[in-house]
């Protein structure tokens, strides 16, 4: 773990900020399942880190800050590039004043090597110190997202379609499935290969869902954060040959499914509010929408 900034020194203590590096990357995913919690804000999951795995583990230990105290992490932030950063919190600390006023400074100022200077912006959980201390600096509010749940207390009904987990001796069909389903995608077998060999990728599954024909239509990875927490699905998509079919729904179903036997307790799912046709395709399948949630977003 190498420290990229100086300590923090807020009212005598001290946040402290580093690049994990890959060694580290492990205990940011332990972390992020821990912080996992129906009953705390919808925020950046670890099957969200999983999925960035797709670009190898430098590259994704070069996107990942973390803010600790006393040697506990007490966020995690991963980067899109030089002005996004998706931001997950420990929820017994969302609003720690310390923690939020350090997190402000750091993505604040340009040289802290967080967020560049610019148009940004910042995901973090509703209702987390951090969201009005950037408001009070301006900050604004960016287009609204979407989260939906599906509560695994009960069996999950059976999708309707013939649905597969899919391992590495099929892996061509989900990556193929994952190109047709969005634009400009370079999801690839070398990817899925390096997703699957992160830490997030032991409690995950690929499924593909089938037609009548035999052809891959539909397919999801899900994420669990282990037994007893939600899990998520990142991402969900249908072949753009195959759409309007129900097999949104129908994979849906299914990996609310597997995440029940993962022993999840809810699976979630973000999309944006304007995605209408997405929110509604996750309705059909019995999944339950949430608060809606807006980054903090800096104009210039």
């Amino acid at each position: 773990m190498r420290a990229v900034g100086p300590w923090c020194l807020i009212g005598g203590m001290s946040i402290d900020r580093t690049a994990p590096g890959v060694d580290g990357l492990p205990d940011v995913v332990d972390a992020m399942r821990e912080w996992q919690d129906d009953a705390a804000p919808f925020q950046p999951h670890p099957g969200d880190l999983g999925w960035l795995w797709r670009f190898g583990a430098e590259a994704t230990a070069a996107a990942v800050r973390t803010w600790s105290r006393a040697g506990r992490i007490l966020a995690a932030g991963m980067l899109d590039g030089s002005a996004m950063l998706r931001l997950a919190v420990a929820p017994d600390v969302q609003g720690d004043e310390e923690l939020a006023r350090a997190l402000v400074e750091d993505l604040t100022r340009p040289e802290r090597g967080v967020l560049a200077a610019g148009k940004a912006n910042v995901e973090a959980p509703a209702g987390a110190l951090i969201r009005d201390l950037l408001g009070a600096r301006g900050w604004g509010v960016d287009e609204p997202w979407q989260p939906l749940r599906y509560d695994l207390a009960e069996p999950v009904p059976d999708p309707g379609v013939r649905v597969e987990a899919i391992g590495p001796d099929r892996v061509h069909l989900r990556t193929a499935v994952q190109r047709a389903a969005f634009d400009n995608s370079t999801f690839s077998d070398e990817r899925w290969r390096a997703m699957a060999a992160g830490p997030a990728y032991a409690d995950a599954r690929c499924l593909v869902a089938f037609d009548e024909r035999g052809d891959a239509v539909a397919a999801v990875t899900v994420w669990s954060a282990g037994p007893g927490r939600p899990g998520l699905l990142e991402p969900m998509g249908v072949h753009r040959e195959h759409r309007g079919r129900g097999y949104g729904r129908a994979i849906s179903v299914a990996a609310a499914g597997a995440l029940r036997e993962f022993g999840a307790s809810s699976a979630l799912v973000c999309t944006p509010s304007s995605n209408v046709g997405g929110v509604a395709t996750y309705r059909s399948a019995g999944f339950r929408p949430l608060t809606e949630v807006r980054d903090r977003c800096r104009l210039a």
